[in-house]
């Protein structure tokens, strides 16, 4: 303090260097955010293609293992079905009865209907794999569809019709 301000009992005005290095403080912390965010791999390209649009050997492998896995399935889904009907004719149109003596009824309806839900999720999967070969098609394959992230290769590789990455599949629990 000066001598003038110690008998005017007032405290001197502060120095403007102080605000100018809050602000140099501010701008710094904000360099390492932007920086970070820099850093983050983007989802979608420029040119609006996928993570893995211009990885061409990666997407054909994908496109082969995705028909593989649909021409299985498809098959699953017919035997499924044909089991489902043969279980249906094996069965006379009177034949049910709900008490205690046949059980055999209720078994061989049991069994029909687990042959038809087991050929609709059959038929499901084939309508994820299509969804994944448009996808391919549209060069969109391997984005997230929730958070726009790239989904690791290895899941596309043991799960190909993947839509979600591992942390949106989950919920967001890994994210806590």
């Amino acid at each position: 303090m000066t001598p003038s301000t110690k008998a005017a009992g007032t405290q001197p005005a502060p120095k403007k260097e102080t605000v100018t290095t809050s602000n140099n403080a501010a701008k710094k912390a904000a360099a390492p955010a932007k920086a970070a965010a820099a850093k983050k791999p983007a989802a979608k390209k420029a040119d609006g293609g996928g993570p893995y649009a211009k990885d061409a050997k990666f997407l054909d492998d994908q496109r082969d293992l995705l028909r593989d896995e649909r021409t299985v399935y498809e098959g699953q889904a017919a035997d499924l079905k044909a089991e489902a009907d043969s279980l249906a004719q094996e069965r006379e149109p009177g034949d049910v009865q709900f008490d205690e003596e046949s059980g055999e009824g209720g078994t061989v309806t049991v069994d029909r209907e687990r042959d038809l839900a087991l050929s609709a999720q059959a038929l499901a999967a084939v309508e994820e794999i299509n969804d994944a070969l448009a996808r391919i098609d549209a060069k969109t394959y391997g984005a997230c569809e929730r958070c726009h992230q790239p989904i690791p290769k290895p899941r596309l590789k043991a799960l190909p019709y993947a839509r979600l990455c591992v942390a949106c599949k989950s919920g967001g629990l890994s994210r806590r």
